[in-house]
């Protein structure tokens, strides 16, 4: 495993700090996830034993009460054994915990502290309550993948959540380990949504730069262009199609007998887009998602279907090389990316809450 010997903890929370350490167990790392205790002898909604959350894959738990002075100090013991920690509550919850930053790195000066939120730790707005959309928003991010005619609405917490926060979590928090094996000093990784999501539009900008052509090409990805969008076939499924270059296109327009259509060739010419958009949707929708995908298969007319994650699972591309699989009935994506150097092996089970307390205590010591 390619980060065996490094340890991360993590304080139980939601969205894409878990989903950060997750990716970190599946690639090696000893991930020890710090669950809130549960109230057996209560009445309340916590008495229910909750079922092992797909994020957890991979872990270690143990439950811990962050309020109580004994629990605290079994988390700093296991803080000080660990090269990195990560949470995502909201600016100032883990200082008023007494297990912020300063407290945490001042017996473990090697740690990275690593913080997932969606404003970021400074700023006027640090202290609100926002959710993904409101964050790619507010980066610039969420104008990026709608039509000319539609209200933004890009994929929920792909663009903001996991690729603008997780992954820049992770990668900080990597950054971070490699730093401090070099120079035995920690740090702090501030690694909020907004910042993440707008850092990804880098792409899109540097197209805008270019020629005539690439700043069409922009235009084209952002306002959802003929050959940049899906289209609904006959049985009420999709066709992605993203014909960006020029010969890609070609071939796109000889798959569907375009090639002598005058109209299609000038590729780029904004004023054409809609209208033969309105053309492709009529043609698209004459033919099963099944049909059009035999009739592209094979070629480089950047087209392909729509799957939800069940057809995704047992589509045969998907199936040789094993993206998707279910672990205890539960429908999942395998672990990326891979490596030669390591076999392609499932996640480990999901644990219960405080399953491996009495294991971390002995190595602890305690």
């Amino acid at each position: 495993m390619m980060l065996k010997g490094i340890r991360v903890v993590e304080v139980e929370g939601l969205g894409p700090a878990p989903f950060a350490s997750m990716l970190l167990a599946d690639l090696g790392a000893d991930v020890i996830v710090v669950h809130r205790p549960r109230n057996k002898s209560s009445a309340s909604s916590d008495s229910t034993d909750p079922k092992p959350g797909l994020l957890d894959r991979g872990k270690r738990s143990i439950a811990l009460n962050l309020k109580d002075p004994d629990d605290v100090d079994i988390f700093t013991q296991l803080v000080d054994s660990s090269d990195a920690l990560i949470e995502g509550f909201r600016p100032g919850v883990m200082e008023r915990l007494g297990l912020g930053p300063a407290d945490c790195m001042a017996t473990n000066k090697r740690l990275v502290y690593g913080r997932m939120t969606g404003w970021g730790q400074i700023g006027p707005m640090a202290s609100m309550a926002g959710h993904d959309l409101n964050y790619i928003g507010m980066s610039g991010a969420a104008t990026a993948a709608v039509s000319a005619t539609e209200s933004p609405y890009p994929t929920p917490t792909l663009v903001g959540d996991i690729g603008g926060g997780a992954l820049y979590l992770v990668v900080g928090v990597l950054s971070g380990i490699l730093n401090a094996q070099r120079t035995g000093e920690g740090t702090v990784v501030d690694a909020a949504i907004v910042d993440g999501s707008a850092h990804m539009m880098n792409l899109l900008l540097s197209l805008q730069q270019g020629s005539a052509e690439s700043a069409a090409l922009c235009s084209g990805l952002i306002q959802g262009a003929h050959f940049s969008r899906c289209y609904q076939t006959s049985d009420g499924k999709y066709m992605s199609v993203q014909c960006l270059e020029p010969h890609f296109y070609h071939t796109f327009l000889g798959v569907l007998g375009l090639n002598d259509d005058e109209a299609f060739t000038a590729q780029y010419d904004q004023k054409q887009w809609h209208a033969l958009a309105k053309q492709l949707e009529v043609l698209f929708a004459t033919k099963s998602r099944s049909e059009w995908e035999s009739l592209f298969m094979n070629t480089d007319a950047c087209v392909a279907p729509v799957l939800s994650p069940q057809e995704a699972h047992e589509h045969s591309t998907n199936q040789q090389r094993q993206v998707w699989m279910r672990s205890d009935g539960v429908l999942q994506s395998a672990k990326a990316p891979r490596f030669s150097s390591v076999d392609h092996t499932p996640p480990v089970q999901s644990p219960s809450p405080d399953e491996h307390r009495q294991e971390i205590l002995n190595e602890l010591k305690l």
